[in-house]
C-alpha cells in the first residue's frame, strides 16, 4: 500500500499498516473511502444517542468512539498508539496528558469557565494535540467536539465549514486556525467550527 499524505496528516507506520483489514486498499482515496464509510457509521450512532459530559468525558468512551469510526478498515481502532508520530506527545505521555485534559474539561464545566462550545472546542484541540491514535485523530477530535457539545447544550452543533477537511482549500483553513488555537487563539477554530 502506497499512501500520500496531505499537509497535516500523519504517517501511518508499517506496523500499523498491517492492522489493515481490508487488504485490496492501495491508495489513499481508497483507505478514505473505506474510513469515511465506517465513520459516517459512527455519527449516525452518536447522534442517536444521548450523552451525559461525565460519560463523554471517559478514558472507555473516547477510546469507544474511535473504535466505532475505524473498528471495520484498522485493527487497532479504538488502542492508543505505541509509538512517536510528526505530531503529539510522546507515546508513553498519552494516558497522562488525557487524564488532565478530563480533569481540566470537567473543571471548565462545573465552573462555566468557557461557553458550551468554547468548552467542546478546546476539548476537540486538546485531544488531536495529544494525538492518542495511530490514525484518524482530527476527525475522532471533531466528532468528540460534537457529542461533548450536544451533551453540554443540544440546541446547538459545529458544521466544520460543511466540509470533509481531507484536502483542499477548507483543509488549509483548518489547518490555519489549529494553528492559532496552538499557540493560545481559541477563537479562530470555534468560529470555524461554527461556519
Amino acid at each position: 500500500m502506497k499512501l500520500e499524505y496531505s499537509e497535516g496528516q500523519t504517517p501511518i507506520d508499517e506496523n500499523e499498516k498491517a492492522g489493515l483489514k481490508v487488504k485490496s486498499i492501495s491508495t489513499m482515496e481508497e483507505l478514505d473511502q473505506f474510513e469515511q464509510q465506517n465513520i459516517e457509521e459512527a455519527v449516525a450512532w452518536a447522534y442517536g444517542r444521548s450523552f451525559k459530559p461525565e460519560q463523554v468525558l471517559n478514558v472507555k468512551f473516547i477510546q469507544s468512539v474511535h473504535e466505532r469510526m475505524f473498528k471495520n478498515v484498522w485493527k487497532w481502532a479504538g488502542q492508543f498508539r505505541v509509538s512517536d508520530k510528526n505530531l503529539g506527545v510522546s507515546y508513553y505521555m498519552i494516558r497522562q496528558e488525557l487524564k488532565g485534559l478530563l480533569d481540566d474539561c470537567q473543571y471548565w464545566i462545573e465552573h462555566e469557565t468557557f461557553p458550551p462550545e468554547e468548552i467542546a472546542i478546546r476539548f476537540k484541540h486538546r485531544l488531536v494535540s495529544i494525538h492518542l491514535f495511530p490514525n484518524g485523530n482530527g476527525r475522532h477530535s471533531r466528532l468528540m467536539g460534537d457529542i461533548l457539545l450536544t451533551a453540554l447544550d443540544s440546541s446547538q452543533t459545529f458544521s466544520w465549514g460543511g466540509k470533509t477537511l481531507r484536502r483542499g482549500e477548507d483543509r488549509k483553513v483548518y489547518l490555519k486556525v489549529l494553528r492559532a488555537a496552538d499557540n493560545g487563539d481559541i477563537g479562530p477554530l470555534v468560529k470555524f467550527s461554527k461556519s
